[in-house]
Order: structure tokens, then sequence, then C-alpha cells
């Protein structure tokens, strides 16, 4: 191949867009892929209103809790348990492949004790003790609705406002357009724990930036000797070494950058600067040797344990307390299709005192007025039986209708329980809460209105909220 024939081969279209980012150049092509030459065009004017929330905490129960044993119930539960859910209750809903081929769909009322706490009297499990004990100081959604009936387009599309993949994720998106209040820790850091349950696979691009620059993916921390994989110096390389090695990389990348103007590059460099900040930060991190046995009483002992829900949760203070931006536990384990008594127990009891201690902790260190607390899953569960129904055992379907989300802290309203849904917790009858309402509100605690909110791509002004026209809860602010 002649040297002419082999250029024209190696200039494709993205060549030609990222070689054109040069002059006049770089403002059409910023225009196009929402950056220019001389950095981001995000909207400077972030937040848009005095925000009542500098951080998140997301408590994601992967694998959908059922909210028909844990909050959303009806005494009149305990009559229909046996009969057939009704035609006119169930009104043609599309079903799971785990269910369609059943000839009978028997309701099952929980096989838990319910009792009424707080001072709004709030219905709550013998299987969330912790959680009763602080039912005034959050608020309670009951008419959470989402589209998806499966785990990966329900999770998918509670954390990126997609059911489709490739979209970034909500802490990308507060990264993003936030930015950074601790330049030694990631904006969005991600903590992943398993229960004893059956568990749905989870992808990176869960937190993943999509279509953002990638600086702002979440980081995955491990329990273990090594939080975040390749952070350590390999044998052979001390301190300084590495610090030699960094510049000089970063002096290609410059220059490289000041060739193309692709932004990769230095969100490359950036990369590369925090992981060298994050092999003395993150060792500080998750180390709990220095908190006090007081710590370990509030969130139970399996917070000593490395890796555990409740271990994560202390940490998920520690990141609060370091100012991380966005932290997201995900607890594995909530998809009871069968063995739902023996394993919803199991669950509770792994999470059900570190998301109470969570609260408290944060709140007696002055640090809920200012933090976002939410807790949830992606969908709920059918008041009918999956499979036989015992005196003991019986398993629940996926359930996008209702389900139940809690929030606490930073200008969220207390003790409040909000919309309802019938007596088999089927369907909503009042105040149903989208997923794509629950993030606009979410964004509107930090400061962000939604609507204006976004970034282009691919022709379009991409939006965490959609287009669907979703609304702020104000109901739940205080």
């Amino acid at each position: 191949m002649d040297p002419i024939q082999e250029r024209s081969r190696q200039v494709t279209r993205r060549t030609l867009l990222r070689n054109g980012a040069h002059g006049l150049g770089a403002m059409a092509l910023g225009s196009m892929l929402g950056k220019t030459a001389f950095g981001d065009v995000r909207d400077k004017g972030l937040p848009h209103f005095a925000p009542k929330a500098k951080r998140v905490i997301y408590l994601f129960m992967n694998g959908a809790p059922s909210q028909v044993d844990l909050f959303d119930y009806h005494p009149k539960m305990r009559e229909i348990h046996g009969i057939e859910l009704p035609e006119s209750i169930r009104q043609g809903q599309r079903l799971t492949t785990m269910t369609s081929g059943q000839n009978s769909f028997p309701c099952v009322a929980p096989m838990f004790k319910f009792k009424k706490h707080g001072q709004h009297q709030t219905w709550v499990s013998e299987l969330l003790p912790h959680t009763a004990g602080i039912v005034d100081k959050i608020s309670i959604i009951k008419s959470m609705n989402t589209e998806a009936i499966n785990h990966d387009p329900a999770v998918t599309y509670i954390n990126t406002g997609s059911q489709q993949q490739g979209k970034p994720s909500m802490g990308a998106w507060l990264s993003y357009g936030l930015g950074s209040m601790n330049r030694d820790l990631p904006n969005y850091v991600v903590m992943i724990s398993r229960g004893k349950g059956n568990f749905q696979a989870l992808y990176s691009r869960l937190w993943g930036s999509g279509f953002l620059p990638s600086e702002h993916q979440g980081v995955k921390f491990r329990s273990g000797k090594d939080p975040v994989l390749y952070l350590s110096n390999p044998d052979g390389i001390d301190a300084a070494t590495r610090r030699r090695m960094l510049d000089g990389i970063a002096k290609i990348n410059e220059a490289k950058y000041e060739e193309t103007h692709d932004a990769e590059i230095q969100a490359r460099i950036s990369q590369y600067e925090m992981a060298f900040r994050m092999q003395t930060s993150v060792p500080d991190l998750m180390d709990l040797s220095s908190e006090p046995d007081s710590t370990f009483e509030l969130y139970g002992e399996d917070a000593r344990k490395p890796g555990t829900y409740a271990a994560n949760c202390v940490i998920a203070r520690r990141m609060a307390e370091r100012d991380v931006r966005f932290v997201q536990l995900f607890h594995r384990g909530w998809d009871q299709h069968n063995n739902l008594p023996k394993d919803l127990r199991g669950q509770c009891k792994d999470t059900d005192q570190a998301s109470a201690a969570l609260v408290l902790d944060l709140e007696r260190r002055g640090l809920l007025e200012d933090t976002l607390v939410i807790w949830g899953g992606e969908f709920g569960r059918t008041i009918y039986s999956q499979g036989a129904l015992t005196e003991t055992n019986h398993g629940r379907d996926h359930h996008p209708r209702c389900f139940t989300t809690w929030m606490a802290g930073a200008g969220i309203r207390t003790g409040y329980e909000h919309g309802e849904t019938d007596d088999f917790s089927y369907n909503i009858v009042r105040d149903p809460v989208h997923i794509n309402d629950l993030n606009a509100t979410i964004l509107h605690q930090l400061g962000i209105d939604h609507d204006r909110f976004t970034y282009p791509y691919q022709g379009l002004d991409q939006r965490l909220t959609g287009v669907e026209n979703p609304r702020v809860v104000t109901e739940l602010l205080a």
C-alpha cells in the first residue's frame, strides 16, 4: 500500500473530527460533543439554587425487597390470605417468565408481625426493629413505581434514568455537574456486600460515566488488602519512582492533548494523579482500627468484619466526613422467588441495624443536615405466591407497579409516609412517585433543576431524568 492510500485509510470520521478540534473547528466540535478545546461546557451556574444536600449516600438493596413484608402493610391482608388474586386487581399485568406458567395466584399475607411506630404510627415489620426506631427521622415513599419488570433493566433504569445501557449513572452526573469536594478521594465510590439469598448480577456500567468524561465514573472499593485494584505500588517501586513515572507520562499526555485536544487525555492525566493521592488517602479511610467500641455497638458487631454491609456503612459515614460527593452501597441477595421467610429475615438481619445506625451516626455528628440518605431497590414484590404456598414457606415475584423507598436528611421531611396502595399492595391509589420523580427530587436537594441539567450527546440534550415530565416530589420536602 502506497503512503497516500495508507493515509486515506487512517483518516476515519473520528480522527477527522478530532483533528478538526483546532481554532474555529473546536467550537463546532464542542457543540456536538459537549466540550471545547478549553474545557467543559457544562452549566457553570451549578448549583442552580441553594442546595440542602452536599453529598448523597445511596443504600441500594439489589434484588428488590418485598414491600409487602417490610413496610406496606394493610390489616386486610390477613383476610385475603389464600384467596386467588382478583383479576380486577391484577388488571392483566404483564408477568415474568417465572410465574407466567402458573395456573393459580394465591395471595399471601406477611408471615411476620407488624406494629405501629413513631408519632405518625407507621406500620413496620418486626424484621426491621432498628428502622422502626428511626421512623420519626425519615420519609417513607410507599408509591414508588417503574416500567421495568426484570432486574437488569430495572437497576439500570433507576441508576441511569434509562433501561438502555450506556447512559451515565447518577453518581457520574453529580460528579460532572457539581465537581469534587475532596481532591484526595474519588467523587463517586461504590461498595458491594453480599447477603445469603439469590444474587443478581451487578455490572460496572451501573456506576459508569456513559457519554460523560470518564473521570466521573464510580470507583469500586473492595474489602481486603487492596481496596482499589492496582492502586498499590508493585515490588521495587517506591513513591518517588512512581512520582517520576507519572510526571513523565503526564508530559507525553500533555503533548498529545496539544495535538488532538482529546478530552479523554485530560481525564487520563486526572485519574493518574488521583490514583497517586489515593495511595495515602484510601488506606487511612478504610482502616477502622481508630473507631471506638461505641461505633460497633451502634452499627453491630458485623461492622468489624471487612466487606460486610455494616462495615461498608461505617466507611460510608467516614466518606461523608471526608466530603465524598456520592457513595453507593449495593447489598445483594434480595431476589426472593422462594424461601422468602427465611431469606428475608437474613437480609434484614444483615442490613437493618447498620442502615438505622448510619442515620443516627450522621445526625449526632452534624452531617445529616446536609447528607441525603436513600434506601431502596429496583422494584417490589407481588402479593401472590410464586410456586407452591405452604404454611411456612413461599416466594414472591417481581412487581414494578408499587414498592417502597425511604429517604432521610438534607431537607427531607421527617416522620412522613407518602403515597398509598390498595389492600393487596398491588396498585397505587394515591400520590404515585415514578423513579424519575425520585431522581428529580434527589437532584433538587442538591440544588439542581433537573430540566436544566443536560449534556449534549447524539443531537439531544441528555438528562438523568429523561423527557417524560418528571416532577420534584415537594411533599417530601421539609
